[in-house]
């Protein structure tokens, strides 16, 4: 698919450690890192059901491979489908912030929203973009909030090496270094259990988010 740059779309289901009771045969915590080396693969992973089903329009109008990840688990509608507009590998500021930026993807992005609530009610103001597409990634909505706020917190449920904060960290790190902290699975595989339970025990939730975002802030700001 990747060498013959071919149309093809791959929608991919069931991804990350919110397939719950399955466990680790059946989780897929890498796949956006594997997909990141191929040449060429767009990569797309929708926050709720308007954007994953704007992003499969996309994807379909889109000459060339791309890669949409899709979980399992239901997650809360934020976007407006009668206004909300999509782009391939544009970035969407949820929420303006000048003490630290929270990047998240996926089902991840409503968590960094509702975290961003409570570090402001403490005192943090805390920026939230929606980076939607993974490959090709929204350098500039990076760089900017590199640039304006200092300290970067990326939120994936996806291991921490090679996805999100991976591509996040790489962007910064050769034009605008700041301190990037990333909240994701870490090395390690996942387990058994229900999938609300299993996001508690990874750290993959808004009580996490604020817990490293203020931990960053107390060291770095």
């Amino acid at each position: 698919i990747g060498y013959p740059h071919l149309n093809v779309k791959i929608g991919a289901t069931h991804a990350g450690i919110s397939v719950g009771e399955d466990g680790a045969t059946h989780q897929c915590n890498e796949d956006i890192a594997l997909m990141r080396t191929s040449p060429g693969m767009v990569i797309i992973n929708p926050a709720d059901g308007v954007e994953a089903k704007a992003a499969v329009k996309a994807a379909v109008e889109y000459v060339g491979p791309v890669y949409l990840r899709f979980g399992r688990l239901a997650t809360p509608i934020f976007n407006d489908e009668a206004t909300y507009k999509f782009e391939i590998g544009k970035g969407i500021e949820l929420k303006d912030g000048k003490d630290v930026t929270i990047v998240a993807t996926g089902l991840m992005v409503n968590e960094a929203v509702e975290a961003a609530k409570l570090l402001e009610a403490d005192g943090i103001s805390a920026r939230v973009i929606n980076i939607h597409t993974i490959k090709p990634i929204d350098k500039d909505i990076i760089l900017k909030a590199a640039k304006e706020t200092g300290l970067i917190i990326t939120a994936e449920e996806h291991s921490i090496i090679g996805g999100l904060g991976s591509a996040v960290a790489e962007t910064v790190a050769e034009e605008c270094p700041v301190p990037v902290v990333r909240i994701g699975v870490n090395d390690e595989f996942g387990h058994s259990g229900p999938a609300a339970d299993l996001l508690k025990e990874f750290g993959l939730c808004k009580e996490n988010i604020v817990a490293k975002t203020k931990e960053a802030v107390k060291k770095f700001k």
